[in-house]
């Protein structure tokens, strides 16, 4: 249990957060999910035009921490490995 003002609003603060942090978690698993889906169903021109946004997307999840950036950087490099091996 917080004693001071200061450790109070730290766990108020840490609430937010966490529920911010879930978020992005949430959407950076549902466009690996939702890329992966296009390259196994095979759509290339689907997963090209969603390319760009799953970089971005993982990139500006990448830079608040909630993952790491060579973590974003290798999912990025291992895709567009995948959508370019596609016929």
């Amino acid at each position: 249990m917080p004693n001071t003002k200061s450790a109070i609003r730290r766990v108020r603060r840490v609430k937010i957060q966490t529920v911010t942090n879930k978020i992005r978690k949430s959407k950076y698993r549902a466009l690996v999910k939702q890329i992966n889906l296009l390259i196994v169903k095979k759509k290339k021109n689907d997963a090209i035009k969603l390319f760009p946004k799953f970089n971005s997307q993982l990139m500006k999840i990448a830079k608040t921490g909630v993952i790491n950036k060579k973590t974003a950087s290798r999912n990025i490099s291992r895709i567009s490995k995948r959508i370019s091996t596609l016929k």
